[in-house]
């Protein structure tokens, strides 16, 4: 795996991105906000993460969402993947939308998706 500099940015720290298992293909990325926020059904949220990553030369981010939400919420990644360029020096942030029916509350310091480096 490539090795990553992570750089905390802004007021709220979250726990560091990690791969939460030995064989894991991404690291979790946390909601890094001061309160919780209501998702509505259809709506969008940029959810900042809290930190900038500075990803090898030839490489990128790939932020893909999180199974466990897609499936039993209808939390997904608008932006599937998005992409963080190599070069790229600024805050993460996660845009997520909203299919499911009912309304959704992303908790501070939630898992709400995860980079993938390729």
């Amino acid at each position: 795996m490539p090795k990553l500099q992570i750089t905390r940015i802004g007021p709220v720290e979250t726990p560091l991105p990690a791969y939460q298992s030995h064989g894991a293909a991404g690291l979790d990325l946390y909601a890094a906000l001061q309160a919780p926020r209501t998702l509505h059904p259809g709506q969008r949220l940029l959810v900042p993460t809290g930190y900038a990553v500075a990803l090898p030369e030839g490489h990128e981010g790939q932020v893909r969402p999180r199974s466990g939400l897609a499936l039993h919420h209808g939390i997904t990644v608008l932006n599937t993947p998005g992409t963080v360029d190599a070069d790229y020096r600024g805050e993460i942030g996660v845009v997520l939308v909203n299919l499911g029916q009912e309304d959704f509350v992303v908790e501070p310091n939630m898992r709400i998706a995860q980079l993938v480096v390729a």
